[in-house]
């Protein structure tokens, strides 16, 4: 079904009134009026900006996974929790939390990657996806790892990486 105000129906209706040598003055003004709209505001434009959302905000979500995977272990042997046990055992719960990282990572990248229609390039998702990585690391760390202190080395390394978004984004 075409729906007014579709690129499908614009292009339909322009080409069929053009062969056929029949111009409605209305119809025209009415395909004029909708190819400036969707010129204006195509919903390309809106797609790729609400995958640059979706992509950031599960790139989010997988850096969680990540560095729980990767960390959580050391606070549940601080707990005790898992002090007993075998290495196998952990190595197996953190690949059971990596397996949630990528079920957010990998649609992230297929979202954002512009080969498939997203904004970025694959330069500015691995610059994104190493910010976001930084700054969960660094939120989870203080609050499950209370001893660890932020430096001023730490801040001018976390501005050195917003220079890097910066930069790749040139």
């Amino acid at each position: 079904m075409i729906f007014p105000f579709s690129n499908n129906f614009i292009t339909n209706n322009l080409i069929t009134n053009c062969t056929t040598g029949s111009f409605n003055l209305l119809f025209s003004a009415h395909a004029a009026q909708a190819a400036l709209y969707f010129r204006n505001f195509a919903p390309g434009k809106k797609k790729r900006k609400m995958n640059a959302v979706y992509t950031i905000l599960l790139l989010i979500s997988s850096n969680i996974f990540m560095t729980l995977a990767w960390y959580g272990h050391l606070k549940l042997q601080q707990t005790g929790v898992s002090s007993h046990w075998p290495l196998i055992g952990v190595i197996l719960f953190s690949w059971m939390i990596a397996f949630a990282e990528y079920c957010c990572q990998v649609p992230a990248n297929r979202l954002g990657f512009e080969g498939n229609g997203g904004p970025f390039n694959l330069m500015q998702l691995k610059v994104i996806q190493e910010v976001i990585s930084l700054i969960v690391f660094t939120v989870i760390a203080t609050v499950m790892f209370q001893g660890q202190a932020l430096h001023w080395n730490h801040l001018a390394a976390f501005f050195c990486l917003v220079l890097a978004v910066y930069f790749v984004f040139l």
